[in-house]
């Protein structure tokens, strides 16, 4: 069978089955059990299957999943999240957009600590959305910062979406996690921005109130409480990954440690959110790994096919015409994202990417940065984005979904403006990186 065909086939029957609400994982198997077979034989294809599996699940990379996921779940069951929302209220002074702009400090906080875009989003729609409703603020300006800082979570380390990519596209995990911190800060800075400038010009869209006046005295005191451990665990993460004393793996034990201590000097832990904690993040794992398995062997029936061959082939026709590739690949990401989450847009869209980054001599760094942006765009698209419906799952019930969609919008356009500016100036991704 011809490559075209053979691509056409499998990446449709997958898209099939993946619209048609089978789980991610499930759906990678299905195709794999018809693929392989044909491509191998039944014996053959079956002993590939199995070796696959195990190849993928001792795969080195993937280690820092589970600590990653381990932190954002324990932060999450002891509940720090509400007290962190109200240390941060102490400090923002009267500003346009006061409850908006603390949405955008929050998303950027729980970033750290969650590595999860869809629990930061539900976090902070909890705590934030009654408040905002209640002080007159338009969808827009409750909604729509919640899905926008939401997804700093992906874009601000520990990232488990951004380790994946590392995994399943054999890019460099360290490089990767310190890439994307600014690229996130500078979201959060446009974020923050839009909705100043919104603000002055249409107050309406969150009047402003009167603010109880905080000591200097409990602004630090609850500074040094919630906020000041949180740097350190960032720094358990991060910085110790850019001073070069730990691997990311070991980076993502230490801020699990960071997390437990934190929840326990709060005195939030106990069995219960051990329990809850522990089983969240097997089966989060378990799930994460089953998918990786999965795409493992279809990027191998890929390379078998020869369509890696012929996709790199065909982008060696057009030298000159990177920017025209680069946008078409982007433009891919972004479509699926209307209609699928953002785990099944990675896992069947890199496979087919990476050999064309490496044929245009993209740096693969750089190139992820701005796929992850991308892939994180579409968890607000709409219609079907994932975050919309987590959104509107703790929104206030009179909150319709075509409100939800529309405060998505221009988030959308600053997570897009974002991309134009570093694919024009690489440095903002590559400085830390290098």
């Amino acid at each position: 069978m011809e490559w075209p065909l053979f691509l056409l086939l499998i990446w449709s029957s997958l898209l099939f089955l993946l619209l048609m609400g089978m789980p991610v994982a499930f759906s990678f198997f299905a195709v794999i059990m018809v693929g392989a077979p044909m491509m191998w034989g039944l014996g053959p294809g079956m002993s590939q299957f199995i070796n696959s599996i195990a190849d993928s699940l001792m795969n080195f990379s993937m280690l820092p999943i589970p600590l990653y996921v381990l932190m954002g779940e324990v932060i999450f069951h002891s509940k720090l999240a509400p007290d962190m929302i109200d240390s941060l209220d102490k400090w923002v002074g009267r500003l346009p957009g006061r409850l908006s702009l603390m949405t955008v400090g929050a998303g950027t906080l729980f970033a750290t600590l969650t590595g999860t875009s869809i629990a930061s989003t539900a976090m902070l729609g909890k705590s934030l959305v009654p408040e905002m409703e209640k002080r007159g603020y338009k969808t827009s300006m409750s909604v729509g910062p919640i899905l926008g800082s939401g997804g700093l979570a992906i874009m601000i380390p520990p990232s488990t979406l951004a380790v994946l990519m590392c995994a399943v596209g054999d890019i460099s995990v360290g490089k990767t996690l310190l890439a994307i911190t600014l690229p996130g800060v500078m979201m959060a800075a446009l974020y923050a921005g839009y909705i100043i400038i919104r603000c002055v010009f249409e107050p309406s869209l969150a009047p402003l109130y009167s603010v109880e006046q905080t000591p200097l005295s409990d602004k630090l005191a609850a500074f040094a409480k919630y906020i000041l451990p949180v740097g350190f665990i960032i720094f358990m993460v991060v910085g110790v990954i850019y001073a070069g004393i730990a691997t990311p793996t070991e980076a993502a034990g230490t801020g699990a440690l960071g997390c437990f201590l934190l929840s326990l000097l709060h005195g939030r832990l106990n069995y219960d959110v051990i329990k809850k904690t522990m089983t969240g993040t097997v089966r989060v794992t378990a799930m994460v790994y089953l998918i990786v398995a999965g795409s493992d062997l279809f990027s191998q029936m890929l390379a078998y096919s020869g369509a890696v061959t012929g996709l790199s082939e065909f982008a060696l026709r057009f030298p000159e015409q990177k920017a025209l590739l680069f946008i078409a690949m982007q433009a891919v990401v972004f479509l699926l994202g209307m209609f699928m989450n953002s785990l099944s847009i990675m896992m069947i869209t890199l496979p087919i990417f990476m050999p064309i980054i490496q044929v245009l001599e993209f740096d693969p760094v750089w190139f992820g940065v701005m796929y992850l942006i991308n892939v994180e765009t579409g968890s607000i698209t709409p219609p079907f984005g994932m975050a919309l419906f987590v959104m509107k799952g703790v929104a206030p019930e009179e909150t319709r979904m075509a409100d939800i969609w529309l405060a998505s919008i221009p988030y959308i356009v600053l997570n897009l403006f974002a991309i134009v500016l570093i694919y024009l100036f690489p440095p903002i991704a590559m400085w830390f990186a290098k």
